[in-house]
């Protein structure tokens, strides 16, 4: 970093008024036989009538000096800064610079500008370029005529889609989004069992495309990710389909921007598809968890890629899903679930709360098999149309959920291996039980989201590992 001279030092720029109305006062220091040096943002030749101007197009000099507001002036003694003004103040100045009758005709205040310095993405570059970078992990450097793109793809780094190459200054623009330390250490990310760090996850969160501001989901996202309950491991190496699926609830959703509306599990909002990614790609590059290696499913699923999304709280009535699960009304909070494909549900016939839970019980027994019991969780996402229906009803989330859990309760003898005639089936000393299709406890995850027209009701499948009821749930996470 090259260091200014002693005296006084002045940032301006031509793009700001108050650099221009302060060109006087500049001019004035110089006849005194003051020591002035001026360095300008962003024209080389301003202001003209201002001796020995040094162009500081690079900003180097701004970035070294720390500078937010133009004009800045600043007196530098062996080296060191003991005191700056910025904007211009004629009683400061004066004040400052010891010379009175500065600015005759200038009015006595008026603000500066922002330094260029601190536009948007400007300050990580300048910290990438001039200064000290924070990043522990191992860099790797391409020659100019290297596609990092390509790279990326031929080192393994992707999930078979193009990647954000994460330089400094966008590592150092997503650590911005946190105020955890890079070095933190959220835990040992599964297969590999390597140190996850906050870091880390930046730099995943480049790559898959994320802004600073969705640090905050994406961290909670991990952390609930390596709870022991949620079993990342197992689900990482099943053959089954299943993969982490991810639904936020608070008032984040809305300050970030995420989609709990139409077209809510597919393509077209940054958020939602970011932050689901930015978990797969940390299980791959900092767990190693890479398809046709540890992870042996059999199948997969899209969601593999990314399965993120919100809840629609925009109902005061309803009791958003965090809340149901023991979490701050008003707080954030991420819940995860092993989960797979979207079973379509399409009902345009009930008009009644009751006929309508009936209904939707016929395809959420169908679950994994349909003899198969309190083997997998799911999630059920009622449309607001759907929702509709409940609530005339005078239905909310308690009254939706027993609904469905009672109507998922069939005879045993029904659900035995051999009845009917196929093979599969639970124990045969349970043909005289009632048994429950799915856990009470955590079985069914009831939310609300989807657009505004359809009939429709969503279920995302779970994993058939759901059957350890005590150590395999789904798990949300406050934040």
């Amino acid at each position: 970093m090259a260091k200014s001279n002693d005296g006084l030092i002045a940032i301006v720029k031509r793009d700001c008024p108050t650099c221009e109305l302060v060109v006087p006062v500049l001019e004035r220091l110089q006849e005194t036989g003051t020591l002035l040096t001026v360095y300008s943002q962003d024209d080389p030749s301003f202001p003209e009538s201002v001796k020995g101007v040094i162009d500081d197009r690079t900003l180097e000099q701004s970035f070294y000096h720390d500078i937010e507001f133009v004009p800045t002036l600043i007196r530098q003694d062996g080296g060191k800064e003991s005191e700056r003004v910025f904007g211009w103040n004629r009683a400061d100045w004066e004040k400052f610079t010891g010379i009175q009758g500065l600015g005759e005709g200038l009015p006595d205040n008026q603000p500066g500008c922002g330094s260029k310095s601190v536009e948007p993405g400007v300050p990580e570059q300048l910290q990438a370029r001039y200064g000290k970078v924070p990043m522990k992990s191992r860099k790797i450097e391409f020659s100019e005529w290297d596609d990092p793109v390509e790279q990326a793809f031929d080192r393994g780094w992707t999930d078979g889609l193009p990647i954000v190459p994460p330089t400094d200054d966008r590592i150092l623009r997503m650590l911005s989004g946190t105020d955890r330390s890079p070095e933190e250490v959220l835990g040992l990310m599964p297969p590999d069992y390597m140190e996850c760090t906050v870091e880390k996850i930046a730099i995943n969160a480049v790559m898959a495309g994320a802004r600073p501001e969705y640090m905050p989901v994406i961290l909670a996202t991990v952390e609930a990710a390596l709870n022991p309950k949620f079993t990342l491991h197992g689900v990482l190496c099943t053959l089954f389909f299943s993969g982490p699926v991810i639904c936020v609830n608070g008032p984040i959703t809305k300050s970030i921007g995420m989609n709990w509306g139409h077209n809510v599990f597919g393509q077209g909002n940054r958020a939602n598809a970011t932050i689901g990614r930015t978990l797969q790609l940390i299980v791959r590059n900092v767990g190693g968890g890479r398809p046709g290696e540890i992870d042996r499913a059999v199948f997969g699923n899209p969601g593999k890629y990314t399965f993120c999304f919100a809840e629609d709280e925009t109902d005061p009535e309803w009791e958003p899903l965090h809340v149901s699960r023991g979490c701050t009304p008003g707080s954030n909070a991420v819940t995860l679930h092993h989960g797979h494909g979207t079973q379509a549900f399409a009902d345009d016939f009930a008009r009644s709360a009751d006929q309508l839970a009936r209904s939707l019980s016929m395809s959420l027994v169908n679950e994994l098999h349909p003899k198969k019991a309190q083997s997998a969780n799911v999630i059920v996402a009622i449309s607001p149309e759907h929702y509709r229906i409940y609530k005339e009803d005078g239905w909310g989330r308690k009254e939706i959920e027993e609904a469905l859990h009672h109507y998922t309760t069939r005879p045993g003898k029904d659900l035995i291996k051999g009845a009917h005639g196929i093979d599969a089936g639970i124990d045969p000393a349970m043909a005289e039980e009632m048994v429950p299709k799915f856990w009470r406890d955590h079985g069914i995850l009831l939310i609300r989201a989807g657009g505004t027209a359809g009939l429709q009701t969503a279920i995302i499948g779970g994993w058939g590992g759901g059957r350890n009821h005590d150590e395999i749930q789904p798990v949300t996470h406050e934040f």
